[in-house]
């Protein structure tokens, strides 16, 4: 498959800025990289998890082929998300060409997943009830609020589906450039986990791959096959969550947040890391470089 070939057909299905196409372009690209990996045969039948506006649901939707189907669930608010909402995104992609494979769920997995053995055989849904071929949890596994909602997660899609495909940042820095994004995600995350549960922060709970690895092994999965794969050039995730850590708000946050001196100093700490790193990266001319690992896991349904 060539993702160079087909990611501007795509890209532009999505929602977006036509003066800023190539960041949809280079979600697309990324998208298209692991899709390699995954090995998603045309006609079947893919659950999405953390779904968000669609990067990568457009992806799926166009490997299932016209005869298969993608299932895209997000637990936010349909008014959630920048600079388009999720009903914005998810709406515009609805009409385009890829639009009736795809069916948009707003529930959270461990909500809709029960749903699934309650479908009668005469439901228009019915056939969802019977097991998907694959789950992808592309990019939103910081998006759970704990470890222990990942491993239930992991649990209940068990029942469900033949195999687990997970994306995810590998907090492994190959190259001096990738460094800031990793101290940006474990500062928010410090942060995070001295903050009310019910944020709403894009970083909530980081893993790496071996900590991911643990969960799904522990929820009864077999591991197929992992893979660390460079993020392209124009991928600005990096770039967003260095600029998120550090700005004034969220150095305001901390302060609110975080009572214990001793505490507050570590998060400040980790931050102060970030800036000294992005600082030495840009003293040698170098852009921020996201990096990515792709994480197979297979098992048969049932088992």
């Amino acid at each position: 498959m060539s993702t160079e070939l087909d990611a501007a057909s795509i890209a532009r299905i999505s929602l977006h800025d036509p003066t800023h196409f190539s960041i949809q372009h280079s979600q697309t690209i990324h998208r298209l990289v692991c899709l390699q990996h995954w090995n998603i045969p045309t006609g079947s039948k893919v659950l999405e998890i953390g779904c968000g506006q669609g990067d990568c649901t457009t992806v799926l939707a166009y490997a299932v082929g016209d005869q298969g189907r993608v299932v895209a669930v997000d637990p936010a608010g349909l008014d959630y998300g920048a600079p388009y909402t999720l009903g914005q995104a998810q709406g515009h992609i609805s009409q385009g060409p890829l639009g009736g494979r795809i069916t948009w769920v707003q529930q959270t997995p461990l909500d809709y997943l029960p749903s699934l053995s309650s479908l009668s055989p005469t439901s228009p849904h019915a056939s969802e009830s019977q097991p998907f071929d694959a789950t992808v949890l592309a990019h939103c596994l910081w998006y759970f609020a704990s470890p222990s909602l990942i491993l239930s997660t992991f649990r209940a899609l068990k029942q469900h589906s033949k195999r687990l495909l997970l994306a995810e940042w590998s907090l492994v820095a190959t190259h001096p450039s990738a460094q800031p994004h990793i101290l940006a995600a474990l500062t928010q995350a410090a942060l995070e986990c001295r903050k009310p549960k019910n944020s709403d922060s894009n970083v909530r709970t980081v893993l790496g791959p071996k900590r991911l690895t643990e969960l799904a092994l522990a929820a009864g999965w077999q591991l197929e096959s992992e893979t660390l794969v460079q993020g392209g050039e124009g991928l600005l995730d990096g770039q967003w969550e260095v600029s998120a850590c550090l700005s004034s708000s969220f150095e305001r946050e901390v302060e609110e947040q975080v009572s214990d001196e001793r505490e507050r100093a570590v998060v400040l700490a980790s931050r102060d890391a970030c800036e000294a790193s992005l600082k030495g990266i840009r003293g040698v001319g170098k852009e921020l470089g996201p990096w990515m690992f792709g994480l197979l896991i297979s098992s048969d349904w049932g088992s």
